[in-house]
């Protein structure tokens, strides 16, 4: 048995599991810690690879596990999972990612600095305080529509809503009325918090010299622009555009076999808020090739004419992502193609 060169580390709130082994694998010691105990733990530990799973804590541990000198490599949970026996248990899970971390072809998650998970907040603050305004719009729809008052659908037709509740001539019960405009009162609190995070998120796309690159792509405004320099890897992580739009999850699922190629739906791995900013970009694109009309011959024209909106909406999110990524790791602006004569 020789001296620990990795050791598997399954983070949680309180306890830890850590799991040591030496270059040939076999293991040297096997640890329950503390929270309280863990760094000090490290601190006594020669310089060795410390792999964690990219879960909750996971970057915060990985910037103070690599201040100690280790090298740290976060693996995304689900390359783990293949590799724990038997029973799942915190003594099986630190194992599996000892083991995990030790496989020459394992990918792995970059450790973000504290402010690229700031920048990340905004993002998560904000579409939380979305999903929360569309449940009171959606509970606003639903109560007037019992006393037959209704709206089309969009944000933009709230407003008919809340002057139904705010009309003191209306038929509402007064019972009714004064619960609703509790709930009218909170929608619009919402909007102006989020119109504050849309500010900063603006700012901080005006100040970043590579968000106002990737705005010259069309169909990306500040907020998609600063959720990719805040959330997207480093384009290094990626060996190519397509590599990018698989882990946006916006490259088909393959069920291939004996040489048959067999494509389904997009895979939807990867970042959600991401792949959705580039699915809402690309609609719009859409919405304005068809209200003005697509360049003859270009590839959206071509798309339009033979496939359905939606479909090519994400086609042309995918088509968004490789472009990003170029940009990313070659610098530049976008620049449209020239269309053949």
């Amino acid at each position: 048995m020789g001296d620990v060169t990795i050791i598997g580390l399954d983070i949680a709130k309180s306890v830890f599991q850590a799991h040591g082994a030496d270059a040939s694998g076999s293991v040297v010691f096997r640890k329950k810690l503390g929270r309280s105990r863990l760094l000090a733990f490290f601190a006594a530990q020669p310089p060795c690879v410390v792999a964690m799973e990219a879960c909750a804590g996971g970057h915060h541990w990985g910037r103070e596990l690599a201040l100690l000198g280790h090298q740290v490599r976060l693996i995304p949970p689900a390359y783990v999972k293949p590799f724990v026996k038997r029973q799942k248990n915190d003594e099986a899970d630190a194992e599996a990612i000892c083991e995990a971390a030790q496989r020459p072809t394992m990918r792995f998650v970059p450790v973000k600095s504290q402010e690229q998970q700031a920048s990340g907040v905004v993002f998560r603050a904000r579409d939380l305080l979305v999903r929360q305004r569309t449940q009171l719009m959606n509970g606003l729809r639903g109560h007037l529509a019992e006393y037959g008052c209704v709206a089309p659908k969009g944000v933009a037709y709230i407003e008919r809503l809340v002057a139904e509740v705010e009309d003191p001539n209306s038929q509402l019960p007064e019972a009714a009325r004064a619960s609703l405009q509790v709930m009218v009162r909170m929608i619009a609190s919402l909007e102006a918090e989020i119109a504050v995070l849309d500010k900063e998120i603006g700012r901080r796309a005006k100040e970043d010299p590579v968000a106002r690159r990737l705005m010259t792509i069309p169909g990306i405004g500040p907020i998609t622009a600063a959720a990719l320099t805040a959330l997207a890897p480093a384009a290094e992580a990626f060996r190519c555009g397509r590599d990018f739009s698989a882990w946006l999850g916006l490259t088909p699922v393959q069920r291939s076999t004996g040489g048959k190629q067999k494509l389904g739906q997009i895979t939807k791995m990867g970042e959600r808020t991401l792949r959705r900013l580039l699915v809402i970009g690309a609609s719009a694109v859409i919405k304005q090739a068809l209200i003005r009309g697509a360049p003859p011959g270009s590839w959206l024209a071509q798309m339009l004419t033979r496939k359905p909106r939606m479909l090519v909406a994400v086609a042309l999110a995918n088509k968004t992502a490789r472009i990003v990524w170029a940009l990313l790791s070659k610098g530049g602006v976008y620049r449209a193609p020239a269309l053949a004569a």
